[in-house]
C-alpha cells in the first residue's frame, strides 16, 4: 500500500472509497486497507486501531493504573496511528512523561485529561456543558474536553445550581440552543431535573461525588437523578465526565445531520 496514504492514519470508510471513486487510491490497496487486523497486539494490550471505523471514535486511553512503560507504549501508537491521542484521568508525573517524547502533548490539571490534538479541527453543532457549583468543575471539564476533542462546539455555564436559580434562568437562552445538555451536580443532584424541566434537548446527568457525608461520595445525586420526574434526562455514572462527553458528541452529530 502506498506509504502516504498508510501515513494518514485511520480514515472512516468514505473516505477511502472516495479516494477510489477519485482514483487516488487503488481498489487493491482499498481492499487491503479494510483487511488489516482489526486490532493492534502489543502484548500487554490490544489497541482497537479499527474503533474509529466502526463507531467514529478512536479509542481514548484511560491513564489511571497503567505502568510508566504501558502508557508510553500505548499513548505513542495511538498517535501514529491517529494523528492525535487523548488520554484520561492522567497524573502531573504521566504528563510528564509524555511531554518528554512527545512535545506536542498538553495537560489540563483540572480535568486531568493529556491530548495531541490535530490542528485546525471544527467544533461544529452546540454542546451546554453545566455545572450546579464550582466543585463539580473538574468532573465538567473532562465532558466539555471530550466533547470538543470530538469536534462538538461546546458552551460552558458553570455554577448554576438550584440554590441560586436566578443564576441558571439569566443563561437560560443559551442552553436551550444547546442540541445536547449536560448537567454535572454533586451534593442532592437537583440541576438535572431542573434543567430537563426548562429544555426540549437530551440532558445528560453527571452525579458528581461533591458534598458532605450523606451525599455518600455522588451516591445520593446519583439515585436524584436516577430517580428524576423530568422526562428526557439519562444518567451516567458517578464522576464519568468523559461517558458524557462522549454520549453528547454522538446527539450532537445527529442534531447536525438533521
Amino acid at each position: 500500500m502506498d506509504a502516504k496514504i498508510m501515513d494518514e492514519g485511520i480514515m472512516d470508510a468514505r473516505k477511502i472509497l472516495e479516494k477510489v471513486k477519485e482514483g487516488q487510491m487503488s481498489v487493491d490497496d482499498a481492499e487491503q486497507y479494510f483487511r488489516r487486523q482489526p486490532f493492534e497486539e502489543l502484548g500487554f494490550a490490544k489497541l482497537d486501531t479499527h474503533r474509529q471505523l466502526r463507531s467514529g471514535f478512536a479509542e481514548v486511553i484511560f491513564c489511571s493504573g497503567k505502568t510508566d512503560s504501558h502508557l508510553l507504549d500505548i499513548f505513542g501508537r495511538l498517535y501514529e496511528e491517529n494523528g492525535e491521542a487523548f488520554g484520561t484521568r492522567a497524573s502531573k508525573e504521566q504528563y510528564g512523561l509524555i511531554k518528554s517524547h512527545y512535545p506536542k502533548a498538553q495537560y489540563d490539571p483540572v480535568s486531568r485529561i493529556i491530548k495531541i490534538e490535530k490542528e485546525g479541527k471544527a467544533h461544529k453543532g452546540k454542546v451546554a456543558v453545566c455545572t450546579a457549583g464550582t466543585a463539580d468543575i473538574p468532573v465538567a471539564e473532562e465532558a466539555a474536553q471530550t466533547a470538543e476533542y470530538f469536534g462538538a462546539a461546546v458552551e460552558r455555564i458553570y455554577d448554576i445550581g438550584v440554590s441560586g436559580l436566578h443564576r441558571l434562568l439569566s443563561k437560560l437562552d443559551v442552553i436551550q440552543k444547546a442540541n445536547c445538555v449536560i448537567a454535572a451536580a454533586g451534593m442532592e443532584g437537583a440541576l438535572a431535573s431542573v434543567l430537563g424541566g426548562l429544555v426540549d434537548k437530551p440532558v445528560i446527568a453527571v452525579p458528581t461525588s461533591v458534598g458532605y457525608g450523606a451525599n455518600l461520595h455522588g451516591l445520593s445525586a446519583l439515585l436524584t437523578m436516577i430517580n428524576s420526574c423530568a422526562n428526557g434526562v439519562a444518567v451516567v455514572n458517578i464522576d464519568n465526565g468523559f461517558g458524557a462527553g462522549y454520549l453528547s458528541v454522538q446527539i450532537n452529530r445527529l442534531a447536525i445531520r438533521e
